[in-house]
């Protein structure tokens, strides 16, 4: 297996996909590529089709999966503004099976339509989904009933503002719809879900919920709870929940001793003050344990830095970075935070972009997630 990546700043579409190409190839020795991944930028959004067309003749490559994205990474730089192409290429030891998915509407409901997963094998996956049309959600919950185990990484499209302007990369085509995939047969992929929050206060069972509405934590409204935790926290703590709070719903109900990676974060995207209750963004099940979470630059990156000295030990031959839209600049006060990271920490070859939801596995379970770095690291089989 060997992967190398390029990136290109150039603002002319077509010379910018055929150096960021140029210079990925040069790194795999000779042998044919069996897929690349292509990031784009807005600005390079109007010529998709030309730089598309140029990577799979410089490569050369058939299989192509990727997408116009809001940021694009390269190496250990994250392009937030200006034109950028990131081109990352891969020879793997078997062939590679790349797809085009879409939620159908049916008699009976809604369906997936394009590719049946379990068929070929277990994967792994790479999975890039436009936000306005394809509930990734749903799909995960599918496989993670129906194929456990599987391990799915990627993130949801962000180069679109407005239903109908997602650009979506799958071999010789641009779509404008669903989710394109690929699955890597004979590769092990070591996810790392980095979701840069810290616990705070005490472990609570939720005793009174309905849907994603949580009236009781305890026996006690959660506001109420919140109250208590207040009065103990340093203003520093209190301001960061001023900024956002998180609920952080235990992944593994038996494990005594909790830390990061045990929680699955989402966001309080409501309170009732009459009630006291809170309003989260996933739906919660009374008898499940929870913990309040807040998220700073400071946790985040103590976070990642965390997960990415654990991996250190194990070689990579080449990652790719899905990491939030709500990250980069808008949460560091550096640029290139999250990429610059992990080449810093694992250097190797890096490509990706940032994402409106982040796709990995959380507790051996696919998840899709929001201001997290999802990092999937190519490790020998």
């Amino acid at each position: 297996m060997r992967i190398g990546t390029g990136l290109s700043t150039n603002p002319q579409p077509e010379h910018a996909a055929a150096e960021a190409t140029g210079v990925a190839r040069s790194s795999l020795g000779g042998e044919e590529p069996s897929v690349a991944v292509l990031v784009v930028s807005r600005q390079h959004a109007p010529a998709a089709d030309g730089v598309l067309k140029v990577v799979r003749d410089e490569a050369p490559v058939d299989r192509v999966i990727g997408c116009v994205a809001e940021a694009v990474v390269g190496g250990g730089r994250e392009v937030e503004d200006g034109p950028a192409v990131s081109v990352w290429l891969a020879a793997l030891p078997q062939p590679v099976e790349t797809f085009h998915m879409e939620y159908v509407s049916t008699p009976s409901g809604g369906a997936f339509a394009g590719y049946l997963f379990g068929r070929g094998g277990p994967g792994p996956y790479v999975l890039i989904a436009d936000p306005f049309t394809f509930p990734a959600e749903l799909l995960l919950h599918h496989l993670n009933r129906n194929h456990p185990g599987t391990v799915v990484m990627g993130g949801m499209a962000s180069g679109a503002v407005a239903p109908g302007q997602t650009c979506l990369f799958v071999d010789d085509r641009v779509v404008l719809e669903g989710a394109v995939g690929a699955r890597l047969a004979g590769v092990r992929i070591r996810p790392i879900v980095s979701q840069g929050c810290r616990p705070i206060g005490a472990v609570f069972t939720v005793t009174k919920a309905e849907g994603n509405v949580i009236y009781e934590l305890g026996g006690e409204p959660p506001l109420g709870r919140l109250d208590e935790l207040m009065v103990r926290l340093s203003p520093e703590e209190r301001a960061l929940i001023g900024q956002g709070l998180h609920i952080g719903r235990v992944i593994d109900e038996y494990k005594t001793e909790l830390g990061p990676g045990d929680f699955l974060v989402r966001g309080v995207v409501g309170a009732d003050k009459q009630t006291g209750a809170i309003a989260v963004g996933d739906r919660i099940e009374v008898g499940e344990a929870v913990q309040f979470h807040v998220r700073d630059a400071t946790t985040a990156d103590q976070d990642l830095r965390s997960m990415l000295d654990q991996a250190a030990g194990e070689p990579a031959r080449g990652a790719l970075l899905f990491t939030c839209n709500g990250r980069g600049t808008r949460l560091f006060p550096v640029p290139d935070h999250d990429a610059a990271l992990v080449e810093e920490k694992l250097g190797a070859p890096l490509a990706g972009l940032n994402c409106a939801g982040e796709i990995g596995p959380v507790g051996g379970r696919n998840f899709l997630h929001g201001f997290t770095a999802s990092v999937a690291l190519f490790c020998e089989a």
